[in-house]
C-alpha cells in the first residue's frame, strides 16, 4: 500500500513538473494568449528562434526578412520562420563587447537594384570602429556581391563599447548613420575633427553631399550632420514630415529622443539628465545656449534600441505613434505624438521579460521585434484574435 502511495506521489510530482516546464517554455517563447494594451489585447507570436544576438531586421519585397546576428552572420528568415544558413560575402567584423554586425537597411530601389546597406564594427589597430558598407543581394539570396566599404569612422578606437550604428535612408537617397563616442572618449563628441559621437550623412556611393553643414571647413569632418551624441541606438525618418529622429543611451539616466537638425549640437557630455555609473556628476548643466534639448528623456534609463513610426492598418488607434524597444527596461514602448511633442508613454509586453533590440513595422501592419540574447527570437505583435 505504501509503495502504491509512493508511486502515485512520484507520478503526480512528475506530471506537475512536466506541466510547469510546459508553462515556462511557452512563457519564454512569448506565446501567452494575449497582452493588455490601449489598443486591446495583443498576440505575440514567436516566428523564429535560435538567433545569436540578433541586432537588426529589414523586410524584402516578398515579405522575407534580412536579420543580422552580432557575431557577424547575416540570415534570411521567411514569414513562417525558416532561417537560412549564413549568407556568404559578409565582411569580417570586430565581434567584441557591443561590436559586431549591426544595422541593415534595403535601398529604396531594392526591387530594381537589390542593394542593401549595413554597418558593423571593424577591427583597427588596438580596437574597433564603425564602418558602413553597400552590397548587392545575389539573385539566389545566398550571398552578398559587390561588397564595398563606403565609410570608416575616424578617431580614437573603441575597446568594445558605443558604436552607435543605425542607418536611415532619406527620400533623396542619402544615408544618415549614427556613430557612438566609444565610451572612453566622450569629450570627443564635441570635437568636429573626428567622427565620434556624431550623426553623419553620406551619399549612396560614400561621397559627401555638397550641402552637408561642415563642408569646406578645415577643422571639421565633412560627413558630419550633427554632433554631441553619446551612443545613438535608433534612427528613423518621420513618414509625414520627413524629419530625422534619433534615440540615444544616456549613462545612469538621460536616455534621449532627439529631433536631428543640420549642424546642431546635442550637448553630450556638456549637458544631459544623467549621472556617471559611479554616481559622479558628468554634466555642467541640463541646458546650455547653442545645445539642443531632447523631445523626451528617461530617468532612470530604459536603454532604448530600435524605433519605428507606426502607419499600419492593424492598429488604427496607434496611427502616428512612435515605437521603440528597451534593453534594460525589457519592454516595448509606445510614444504618442502631437507634432514633435511627446504627449504620453505606454509600456507594453513587460511580462515577456525580454530585451528588445529592434522594432520594425512589417508590410502586414504588424510590429516585428528582435530579442537580444543568445537564443534570440523574431516576434510578431498583432491584435489578438477575438
Amino acid at each position: 500500500m505504501k509503495a502504491q502511495v509512493g508511486l502515485v506521489s512520484v507520478t503526480l510530482t512528475v506530471a506537475i513538473l512536466v506541466a510547469l516546464s510546459f508553462l515556462i517554455a511557452t512563457g519564454s517563447r512569448g506565446e501567452q494568449p494575449a497582452f493588455d494594451s490601449s489598443a486591446g489585447e495583443l498576440e505575440v507570436k514567436t516566428v523564429a528562434r535560435g538567433l545569436l544576438y540578433p541586432w537588426a531586421l529589414a523586410f524584402l519585397p516578398d515579405g522575407t526578412m534580412l536579420v543580422t546576428e552580432r557575431p557577424g552572420r547575416l540570415r534570411i528568415v521567411s514569414v513562417d520562420g525558416q532561417i537560412s544558413p549564413p549568407l556568404n560575402g559578409v565582411p569580417k567584423v570586430f565581434a567584441s563587447g557591443q561590436g559586431g554586425l549591426l544595422d541593415i537597411v534595403t535601398d529604396k530601389s531594392f526591387a530594381q537594384n537589390r542593394t542593401i546597406y549595413f554597418c558593423y564594427a571593424e577591427r583597427g589597430e588596438g580596437g574597433g570602429r564603425t564602418a558602413v558598407a553597400r552590397a548587392r543581394l545575389a539573385d539566389g539570396a545566398d550571398r552578398l556581391d559587390k561588397v564595398k566599404a563606403l565609410f570608416r569612422q575616424e578617431g580614437p578606437l573603441s575597446t568594445g563599447n558605443h558604436y552607435g550604428c543605425r542607418i536611415a535612408q532619406a527620400d533623396d537617397g542619402n544615408l544618415f548613420v549614427t556613430l557612438g563616442e566609444h565610451f572612453a572618449y566622450r569629450d570627443q563628441a564635441q570635437n568636429l575633427d573626428n567622427h565620434l559621437g556624431k550623426v553623419i550623412r553620406i551619399a549612396p556611393d560614400g561621397s559627401v553631399p555638397p550641402d552637408n553643414p561642415f563642408v569646406g571647413r578645415a577643422d571639421a569632418k565633412a560627413e558630419i550632420w550633427s554632433y554631441g551624441h553619446r551612443n545613438p541606438q535608433a534612427l528613423a525618418i518621420h513618414p509625414t514630415s520627413g524629419e530625422l529622429w534619433e534615440i540615444e543611451h544616456g549613462p545612469r539616466g538621460g536616455d534621449e529622443v532627439n529631433l536631428i537638425g543640420k549642424g546642431k549640437n546635442y550637448g553630450w557630455p556638456v549637458i544631459g539628465y544623467g549621472i556617471d555609473y559611479s554616481g559622479a556628476k558628468i554634466h555642467d548643466a541640463t541646458a546650455k545656449d547653442g545645445m539642443e534639448q531632447p523631445l523626451k528623456y528617461w530617468v532612470p534609463s530604459i536603454a532604448p534600441s530600435g524605433m519605428a513610426f507606426y502607419t499600419g492598418k492593424l492598429f488604427p488607434k496607434w496611427d502616428g505613434s512612435l515605437f521603440l524597444g528597451a534593453l534594460r527596461g525589457a519592454m516595448l514602448v509606445r510614444l504618442t505624438l502631437n507634432g514633435n511633442t511627446v504627449t504620453s508613454e505606454e509600456r507594453l509586453l513587460q511580462n515577456l521579460r525580454e530585451r528588445i533590440r529592434d522594432v520594425r513595422q512589417g508590410p502586414d501592419g504588424a510590429l516585428w521585434l528582435l530579442t537580444d540574447n543568445s537564443n534570440g527570437r523574431l516576434l510578431r505583435v498583432a491584435p489578438a484574435a477575438k
